[in-house]
């Protein structure tokens, strides 16, 4: 099973309003961008991911959580973020059963977190290349 399969069963087996509420905001983050990719990783969870992680979404008992990987370092002028403000690193949007997402907001967000991935890698290329330069200037 691939993982956007496990991703349809793991919606498909959460029959209330955390299931449809990962299905929309899974279809907002896939809607982003045509090259996002899914993945299945830390014994289940939906990981979406392009040039690096996106998000994680998990539901939870009482809400539907999606985790930005670099989400302190992301614009949010939507203030999506609810909760991870404490750390240095992640952010979440923590969604309660009637909350509304903004599907345009949450794409600008996930364009945001994919220009970080691709300015990281840009960056961590660049600087490899420097290295193997210098090394090969010091023969």
């Amino acid at each position: 099973m691939n993982a956007s399969e496990h991703i349809d069963q793991l919606i498909a087996g959460i029959s209330d309003w955390r299931g449809k509420t990962l299905a929309s905001l899974r279809k907002g983050i896939l809607g982003a961008d045509k090259e996002i990719a899914e993945e299945w990783k830390w014994m289940g969870s939906p990981v979406w991911s392009r040039d690096g992680i996106i998000a994680v979404g998990n539901a939870h008992k009482d809400k539907v959580k999606l985790t930005f990987s670099h989400g302190a370092s992301l614009p949010d002028p939507e203030n999506l973020f609810n909760n991870g403000f404490g750390g240095k690193v992640w952010r979440a949007i923590d969604v309660f059963e009637g909350d509304e997402i903004d599907e345009r907001a949450l794409q600008n967000l996930v364009r945001a977190a994919i220009d970080y991935n691709q300015a990281k890698a840009k960056k961590k290329a660049s600087s490899g290349s420097r290295a193997k330069a210098a090394k090969n200037t010091d023969a």
